[in-house]
């Protein structure tokens, strides 16, 4: 039976570990107390003494594929970019939820609903600590679900984690811990698409803290950037802007520059590699194919959200929240505009699955070299 020992073996020293904390997670929900994540962001031993050697955390590590057949039965996954019911360009109705978020706040507005149906007792989001970084935050209130919405530039904040390594990308899975210790059995969980496969696939296995989770509502990702000094300076160059004149930072089809001005610096995500994290060239998941709805700001006009429903619970909370706390797009001023938006995921989707099995076979031509 593989162990930790075998993930950092063979994820995290070729440098395929995606910091999503699924096994620090779940080594902690059973109070083994064996791992935890370290001021690098990687899951690392906290007491090796306390390992059991049981292999879970192995196998729910989205790089393994041990339970990859489980996992796509679980959530009724089919090719090429998993089950679809659905697609809606939608935004928030209130105003105010609109004015915090980066597109439309589809995603705000719908925790928000459920919070106040009584369907979750809170939600792990992410909230700003920094101009380029966020946090992972167990929201049990409206006030708190609000403080989350968005993406926005202020350099009032200082980075409280990981040093210089400022990352758009929350380890959120590790908030789980919170959720145990609140004793909450309802939680709604939005992530990468790297933190909704390792959540299924503790669901598959039926072990903590998956449980907990009732909503997974997944964000459409092309990877994960660092904003260190040198690609901080970098970006200036290319998009001809001061970072003191940056209101806030938003990814679509491009990094989207936002100055105080009102002026937009657009600058194509082909031309970011230099700031990606490594690991995010090996992950082949675009649109969250796991979740029960995936969010993206991707194909819908500027102020909208494309919304890809994918389970029957996703379908209904949209459904549901339709007309009460989110407004459609009036589709008779383009009655092609959320087929229009799903050809452009999907076109996105294939280029992040091409470019990860590229960079598998290279790795792996490397190994055999080495061999």
């Amino acid at each position: 039976m593989k162990t930790f020992f075998n993930l950092i073996q063979e994820v995290q020293k070729p440098g395929l570990c995606h910091h999503c904390g699924g096994c620090v997670t779940f080594c902690t929900a059973i109070n083994y107390g064996a791992l935890e994540m370290g001021e690098d962001g990687k899951p690392r031993y906290k007491d090796i003494e306390k390992c059991i050697e049981c292999g879970l955390c192995y196998s729910i590590c989205p790089e393994i594929s041990e339970l990859d057949e489980e996992t796509k039965r679980q959530v009724a996954w089919s090719a090429p970019m998993g089950r679809i019911l659905g697609t809606t360009v939608s935004r928030a109705r209130d105003p105010e939820v609109r004015v915090r978020a980066t597109d439309g706040g589809v995603v705000t507005a719908l925790l928000l609903h459920l919070f106040d149906l009584g369907r979750i007792d809170g939600a792990v989001v992410t909230r700003q600590v920094g101009p380029f970084q966020r946090q992972p935050w167990l929201a049990t209130n409206r006030e708190e679900i609000l403080e989350a919405a968005g993406f926005h530039f202020d350099t009032s904040h200082g980075p409280s984690l990981f040093s210089e390594a400022y990352s758009t990308f929350s380890p959120s899975i590790v908030e789980l811990e919170d959720v145990a210790r609140q004793r909450l059995s309802r939680v709604a969980f939005v992530g990468t698409p790297c933190q909704i496969n390792s959540l299924r696939r503790m669901e598959a296995l039926g072990i903590v803290p998956s449980g907990t989770i009732k909503f997974h509502l997944g964000l459409f990702c092309t990877g994960n950037f660092h904003f260190g000094p040198e690609q901080r300076l970098k970006l200036e160059q290319i998009g001809a802007f001061q970072w003191d004149q940056v209101r806030k930072v938003n990814v679509k089809e491009d990094l989207l520059i936002h100055l105080n001005d009102g002026q937009v610096r657009r600058i194509p995500l082909d031309q970011l590699y230099f700031m990606k994290r490594y690991a995010c060239h090996y992950c082949d998941d675009y649109a969250a194919e796991f979740a029960d709805l995936s969010f993206g700001g991707i194909g819908a006009p500027e102020g909208w959200t494309m919304v890809i429903m994918r389970s029957p619970l996703g379908r209904a909370i949209m459904a549901d929240a339709n007309g009460v706390d989110l407004e459609a797009f009036n589709y008779r001023d383009n009655p092609r505009l959320a087929a229009q938006a799903l050809e452009i995921v999907l076109e996105w989707s294939n280029k992040k699955k091409h470019r990860a099995r590229e960079k598998h076979q290279e790795l792996e031509r490397s190994v055999q070299v080495k061999g």
